[in-house]
């Protein structure tokens, strides 16, 4: 799923699906590795785009931000010309992870009209909003669809500012002149003996999960025993309890545990040192070459030690209220 899935995607965002479409029909094996190829080319084609748009939206806000006029901001619209609508989506969903606010990205759509994807927070229906703000200022927006936590508009390039004061108006009203704070439910912290492959297992054999029956995530306080970077921006982790190994002899006990943090690093920067961290986390079953072992999947990683203050910048999610 994590290999081919996005290269199908791929072919949506940043051409036409039919590519993938005939990639899975064709019958002939060497028909269907040209498109197999095809695809895996728009995929990093894509993943290119999105790392480049996302560094320069990432600039806006903290541009915006570091000049005191996020003041009063209750969701980010943003828009650049040279931006692709095929990855608009993608970028909204990485800021509104950043900031906890919900976010638009538009991108030019023709000559005239902007492309936009919308991300939302937990308790803001996105699409109601957009029709809210349709029905208010009839007009703005020339259409839109989604659902509570996404959703898709078009509006005419001119009016990009007068959205953006509108969208930010009607989402402080709904947070009622108070911007969302960001937090996070866990089912609380796992005894030493609950830790296990086992347990993951059974978290595995319980799923599905989705929205309304998320999967179930737990927190707790650990030393970082070894740490390295893995694909430019994930951080792979050696985790031990604060109450458990303390030194690199860990590693090898069944007190510490294999863990990773996916997009933990904006590209090109480096990861600072890790001392001990708050980390909010999902058990997982790690099958790699035919053995089975147990990982962390660590969703949010907040610096506890010595060094989190050089840590705050490395790129990690927003410190999270403590469950």
């Amino acid at each position: 799923g994590f290999i081919i899935g996005p290269r199908l995607n791929a072919a949506g965002r940043m051409d036409d699906i039919s590519a993938g479409i005939e990639c899975l029909l064709a019958d002939d094996p060497e028909e269907a590795m040209a498109y197999a190829r095809r695809l895996d080319e728009m995929n990093a084609a894509r993943r290119q785009i999105e790392q480049s748009m996302h560094q320069q939206a990432a600039r806006i806000v903290a541009r915006i931000e570091k000049s005191g006029d996020d003041d009063g901001r209750f969701g980010w619209c943003l828009f650049d010309p040279e931006w692709h609508q095929g990855i608009v989506g993608l970028v909204a969903t990485r800021i509104r992870e950043k900031s906890s606010r919900p976010a638009v990205v538009f991108a030019p759509a023709d000559g005239a009209r902007l492309r936009g994807s919308a991300r939302s927070v937990a308790g803001l229906h996105i699409r109601d909003l957009l029709e809210s703000i349709a029905t208010r200022w009839p007009g703005l927006i020339e259409k839109f669809g989604g659902h509570a936590m996404a959703a898709g508009l078009t509006i005419a390039a001119e009016n990009f500012e007068t959205f953006s004061r509108h969208f930010n108006e009607m989402a402080g009203a709904h947070f009622k002149d108070k911007p969302p704070n960001w937090e996070i439910f866990t089912d609380g912290e796992l005894a030493a003996g609950e830790c296990t492959l086992e347990t993951a297992e059974l978290m595995r054999a319980a799923s599905p999960w989705g929205q309304h029956f998320p999967a179930p995530l737990f927190d707790g306080e650990f030393r970082v025993i070894a740490q390295r970077v893995v694909g430019e921006q994930h951080l792979k982790m050696i985790l031990a309890p604060v109450n458990g190994a303390d030194d690199a002899a860990g590693a090898g006990r069944d007190d510490a545990f294999d863990a990773i943090l996916f997009r933990y690093l904006e590209p090109g920067r480096e990861a600072a040192p890790l001392d001990t961290v708050k980390a909010v986390y999902q058990l997982q079953v790690n099958d790699f070459k035919g053995r089975r072992s147990l990982q962390l999947r660590v969703e949010y990683l907040h610096p506890l030690g010595a060094s989190s203050e050089s840590a705050s910048g490395a790129g990690q999610k927003p410190p999270p209220t403590p469950p």
